[in-house]
């Protein structure tokens, strides 16, 4: 079992057969509300540069730290499978490969809010199985939940605010975000932009 996940240089890395363009990621950052609040150089540097996710899954002890995206190479087909086993159901150890757009936020919640530390991953994909189970105990798991398309995480800042990281995943205009003060973590996916909590 893979404990921690160490960087490698992107040039050793394949890259993947589809890799959406830098510009494509350049329109959905400017056009974002969080990243027009970015000084001009901040947003160069985050479209322009390697994207890396940094993460601890609290559930498995693991921790990755990878980059998983490049302007020369796109999406990385070794780190997205790295990532996505990383995100695996612990429950059961079944993975699916990860929508890379939901990646993405998690980088952009890395370089808005200057998180140069683990982010926790509470929960990423969920099989059919873990997820009925879960909504059978909780009024709060959703029956067709986008954990279990591997679209959706769950997410915390150790030693910081809740109430900070749901604004600043709201402020993205990216998907569903849900807020779980209660619980300490807020919900991210790459469905419809919706909001909740």
């Amino acid at each position: 079992m893979r404990k921690n996940i160490a960087l490698q240089p992107a040039s050793t890395l394949e890259k993947t057969s589809s890799t959406p363009t830098r510009r494509g990621f350049l329109k959905w950052a400017a056009g974002s509300v969080g990243f027009t609040a970015l000084a001009p150089d901040l947003l160069k540097a985050a479209v322009a540069r390697e994207r890396y996710l940094y993460f601890h899954n609290p559930n498995t002890n693991e921790t990755v730290r990878r980059v998983y995206w490049t302007p020369r190479d796109g999406y990385i087909r070794e780190s997205m499978s790295e990532i996505s086993w990383a995100l695996r159901d612990y429950h059961n150890d079944q993975f699916k490969a990860f929508d890379p757009s939901v990646l993405d936020q998690l980088y952009a919640l890395q370089v808005q809010m200057g998180l140069w530390q683990p982010v926790n991953v509470i929960s990423g994909y969920r099989s059919p199985a873990t997820n009925w189970a879960l909504s059978e105990r909780s009024r709060g798991v959703a029956r067709n939940s986008f954990h279990m398309q591997a679209m959706a995480m769950d997410v915390r800042l150790p030693g910081g605010r809740v109430s900070d990281l749901y604004r600043a995943a709201r402020a993205l205009g990216a998907g569903g975000v849900g807020y779980y003060p209660g619980s300490n973590f807020v919900h991210i996916d790459s469905g419809p932009v919706r909001y909740w909590g």
